[in-house]
């Protein structure tokens, strides 16, 4: 049987997105998302948790994310699960960490949020284009989040 691997977020970026280039030559980004979640515990009160979850996209797709996006942009990320496993070399620790593997970005919440504008705009696999997310395209009218159906 094959196996199949699938993850789709909601949240805020918690830093700015960090552009390197492999000794290849290719472009990756890496970011971080914050996801809210609200709960009521066994006593009936109100919890909240926040997890925060790691994603890396590869070549043009990382290059306009490092580029569009900043601290605190609402994201919707749809990609891959992936874990990588390394032995820390300071203390010969074996390490692992699960990430999501970008696939798709859109960015989430209004057009005036710290997104830069960038409210509802997709970018998602290698065909994505620059000129294709450019600011002055971006619809004027907020997106209201009551549609998303989850």
């Amino acid at each position: 049987m094959r196996g199949f691997s699938k993850a789709i977020i909601t949240g805020n970026l918690t830093r700015d997105p960090e552009l390197r280039t492999t000794p290849n030559g290719s472009s990756v980004c890496g970011f971080s998302v914050a996801v809210n979640r609200v709960f009521r515990d066994s006593s009936g009160n109100q919890q909240e948790d926040v997890s925060f979850i790691d994603c890396s996209a590869w070549g043009k797709l990382g290059e306009m994310i490092n580029q569009y996006a900043k601290k605190g942009s609402g994201v919707l990320v749809s990609g891959r699960l992936d874990q990588r496993s390394w032995e820390d070399k300071t203390s010969g620790q074996k390490r692992s960490r699960v990430e999501i593997v970008v696939e798709d970005f859109n960015f989430v919440g209004d057009n005036n949020s710290r997104d830069g504008g960038n409210g509802g705009r997709s970018f998602g696999g290698e065909s994505a284009k620059a000129e294709d997310v450019a600011p002055e395209e971006m619809p004027d009218e907020p997106i209201d989040l009551s549609e998303i159906p989850f």
